[in-house]
């Protein structure tokens, strides 16, 4: 077994290498369409730790790194939310997205009650092992995005056999939906038809990102890394400090607050780091998306995601099946309610995709969805998803509350 962290950090490091290496290549495309990328990252090192070659229970990789790369992760996603982009979107964009926004907040609690009718013992569990608190871990990834996920996991502390469980459920079922749109990609002219939307606006939007994608992207020099850095990490620093600041006074003066997980440190932490993330977004600190803050973020996500990865025993994913029966009944909820608010407002299925994906999917696969229908339209998805980031936490948050509030005998 492998105990030194630096040896076990550059080992992941080679890991990830290898997933994005081959995937590059021709002959694992058909491999990669099977089995996406983002599976392996979290179960190549799971399978190492089951293996007995890592002990992730002993690592400090994983605390460090959610310590202080998650926080700065959000703060580079967030300081590239283009306010302006999203509003020439349209109104309907925005409406797609935050009415997935709502099927996963209403269909998690509404998948929780409807499978612990009919199979008690498949939510059962108390404490660390709680349904609940794997679900909103799914719910905040769903919402927003690996990093929201892992915020909603210190906060709610799920035992690391029930993590393991959910982020099998969250991968596999989401890449099953991301499979389903982007058939419906192909078709997309016959369901603008069903919902009776229309299209053209669409086309402006795409040759305006186009524009505007040659304009601006640039080449990072030193500085703009070190500007990055500074922004993360800055951003990181003042969260801690005001985290240590909240939440002992609320512990004090306000105990019954703990119920709702708000005398967390870590809520604190990612909660005002999101904030200073947003409120970034409204200056000329913006600027460092065109150098490539949410691929930097991009970056510490992923070592973030090995690490989570490395925690994993693969031989309790299978031991209760029936969670999958609450995500599959979860993102059927989702979808529906996407179809019906889309089908009233005339929304193109374009935005039906891309607003679902950047909810369940985050970024990367948000884009992926988005140029499906057009390569020029792909930043169209990670604007939205953007959106999902700032909001992943809170609105997943909120839904485990409400699965908690479910879950009370």
């Amino acid at each position: 077994m492998i105990t030194n962290d630096a040896v076990v950090l550059g080992l992941l490091m080679l890991v990830l290498a290898g997933i994005f290496y081959t995937a590059s290549l021709p002959g694992f495309k058909r491999f990669y369409t099977l089995i996406p990328p983002l599976l392996l990252c979290y179960f190549i090192p799971g399978l190492l730790n089951s293996l007995g070659f890592i002990n992730g229970a002993t690592s400090q990789l994983y605390p460090v790194v959610s310590k202080y790369f998650l926080p700065a992760c959000l703060v580079l996603f967030t300081i590239g939310m283009d306010w302006k982009s999203l509003a020439r979107l349209g109104p309907k964009a925005l409406v797609a997205m935050l009415a997935g926004t709502a099927g996963i907040m209403i269909g998690g609690p509404l998948a929780l009650w409807i499978v612990g009718t009919i199979s008690p013992q498949t939510v059962a569990g108390q404490g660390a092992d709680a349904v609940w608190r794997g679900l909103a871990t799914i719910a905040g990834s769903w919402i927003g995005g690996g990093a929201n996920q892992t915020a909603l996991r210190e906060v709610f502390h799920p035992s690391d056999e029930l993590f393991s469980q959910m982020v099998a459920v969250d991968v596999l079922i989401a890449e099953l939906w991301m499979a389903a749109l982007i058939y419906g990609a192909g078709v997309a002219s016959r369901m603008d038809g069903l919902l009776g939307a229309d299209s053209s606006p669409i086309q402006e939007v795409k040759t305006h990102l186009e524009s505007d994608q040659m304009a601006n992207e640039r080449t990072p020099k030193l500085a703009e890394y070190i500007f990055m850095a500074a922004a993360g990490f800055g951003a990181t620093g003042i969260a801690h400090g005001l985290a240590g600041l909240i939440t002992p006074y609320l512990s004090e003066n306000y105990p019954a607050l703990e119920k709702y997980s708000l005398t967390s440190s870590f809520f604190w932490v990612i909660s005002i780091a999101t904030f200073i993330g947003i409120a970034l977004s409204v200056t000329p600190v913006r600027r460092l998306e065109y150098y490539g803050a949410s691929r930097l973020g991009s970056v510490f996500l992923y070592i973030l995601i090995a690490t989570i990865g490395m925690q994993m025993d693969l031989g309790a994913v299978a031991s209760n099946p029936g969670l999958f029966a609450i995500g599959l009944i979860w993102i059927l909820i989702h979808g529906l309610i996407l179809v019906l608010v889309c089908k009233w407002l005339k929304i193109p299925f374009f935005f039906l995709a891309v607003g679902s994906q950047a909810n369940v999917g985050g970024s990367a696969s948000a884009s992926v969805v988005a140029a499906a229908f057009h390569p020029s339209l792909a930043p169209v998805g990670v604007l939205l998803a953007i959106l999902g980031y700032a909001i992943g936490t809170y609105g997943g948050y909120l839904t485990a509350l409400m699965m908690q509030w479910i879950s009370q005998p």
